[in-house]
């Protein structure tokens, strides 16, 4: 592990707020890279495949490069620092923005498939960027510094859906396809967000605290990552929290990513269809804050069952509303993006309390390899019941995990604060 020399509690408290802003920036340039171009990959595909299923899988295959990379890059993180992991991540999501530009080009779906997955690797360093925010922050603030990463990207992930005309014409100037062009503003923002990151995320806030860590105990911490994977057994409570964070993204990515599907059935215009995507992220992030705030006053439990009743009101508006009608949609997939961020954020609490600091890198790494891995299978489920049933169908087949986790959420072993945690 690389070393780092411990600071006072007064000095780690700036480092604190020095991460947060850098953090907060490397998120602003990865959300226009994101959520610009995620949906623009599955028209890409369903474009050149002329199937509805293609454009799911394409979705898929993004969300299967988050889970390939998120224990490796949670090694890294280990053995590394957090500065490395997340550049390197940001850096790969960089290469795949460009695979997939080919893959437009040549309108080979097998190349746009590759990078899709690589470009996914991008979304992964995003997610680790919001545990980042809480290595060096107290218990009692540590859902409020994970918020106000996530809320960075707000910015971003608002403004890249609606640059959709603007980046189509990039592309067009470049002599390269219209859809193509959301991927060459990906390019450059994901470069400038591994630049931002390498450069200023000093000093590194887990090797940090693992050095403040050793410094009061007098033990230097070598985690594994195969044993730290085995530090949630034994902890519904960190199970619970690795669910919560599952079924809201998985419920998310179904009903999200075949939205422009169902708009576009009817032919509407790619502007409306961005606006309403940016109308989802900003639910996503724009209120994450005081979800955050919601998270530490109210429970970590409390927020996630009120995520699950707005993820459900979501299916229920969006699976009703005819493909032209975009208020009605607009309104469903902005419930569906809050819904998200309640639980996403209150499980990612919940399962950072539960484990101890120094395998937290590795067990966030299991959560959003199980994550990704649920919102890939149902990128590719919801792509094959549009396909062989509709819309409404998959926004009512959505509310099923939903009722899961409140089953869950029920059970007492999971209502009961561990004994065992180690913070």
């Amino acid at each position: 592990m690389a070393t780092q020399v411990a600071l006072s509690d007064a000095a780690v408290a700036e480092v604190q707020k020095r991460t947060i802003w850098v953090l907060s920036s490397a998120q602003v340039l990865s959300g226009i890279a994101i959520a610009g171009a995620v949906p623009v990959g599955a028209l890409i595909a369903a474009s050149i495949a002329g199937s509805d299923a293609a454009a799911g899988l394409a979705q898929t295959f993004g969300i299967l490069g988050s889970a390939l990379i998120a224990l490796p890059l949670a090694q890294v993180a280990l053995s590394r620092g957090r500065r490395v992991a997340l550049s390197t991540g940001f850096g790969i999501g960089a290469v795949g923005a460009v695979i997939i530009i080919y893959g437009a080009v040549l309108r080979n779906l097998a190349l746009v498939y590759l990078g899709c997955t690589v470009f996914g690797v991008a979304s992964a360093a995003g997610y680790q960027a919001r545990y980042t925010a809480t290595d060096l922050a107290l218990e009692e603030h540590r859902a409020r510094a994970l918020s106000w990463v996530v809320w960075a990207g707000t910015i971003g992930a608002v403004l890249g859906p609606n640059l959709l005309n603007f980046s189509g014409s990039i592309g067009m100037a470049l002599g390269l396809p219209q859809l193509s062009g959301p991927y060459v503003i990906s390019a450059v923002t994901l470069l400038a967000a591994t630049v931002v990151l390498f450069l200023f995320l000093r000093p590194d806030p887990y090797l940090l605290a693992t050095a403040n860590r050793a410094a009061k105990s007098g033990a230097v911490p070598r985690p594994k990552l195969r044993a730290a994977l085995g530090h949630v057994r034994g902890r519904p409570r960190a199970i619970l929290g690795i669910t919560a964070v599952s079924i809201g993204h998985v419920v998310m990515v179904m009903v999200m990513v075949m939205t422009p599907i169902h708009m576009a059935h009817v032919d509407v215009s790619l502007q409306l269809i961005g606006l309403v995507i940016s109308v989802h992220v900003a639910g996503m992030y724009a209120f994450s804050p005081i979800v955050g705030w919601g998270v530490d006053r109210l429970g970590r439990i409390q927020v996630i069952v009120i995520g699950i009743a707005i993820l459900a009101a979501a299916c229920i508006i969006s699976g009703s509303a005819p493909g032209n009608n975009t208020w009605q949609l607009g309104i469903g997939l902005f419930l569906l993006g809050l819904g998200w961020s309640c639980t996403l954020i209150a499980g990612s609490t919940l399962l950072t309390d539960e484990v101890g600091a120094a395998d937290r890198p590795a067990v966030q790494g299991l959560s959003d390899l199980v994550m990704n891995v649920a919102g890939g299978v149902g990128g590719a489920i919801a792509g094959v019941i549009v396909l062989f049933a509709s819309y409404a169908a998959l926004c009512g087949a959505s509310l099923v995990p939903l009722i899961g986790l409140g089953a869950l959420v029920a059970l007492p072993a999971c209502r009961r604060h561990s004994n065992t945690r180690s913070i």
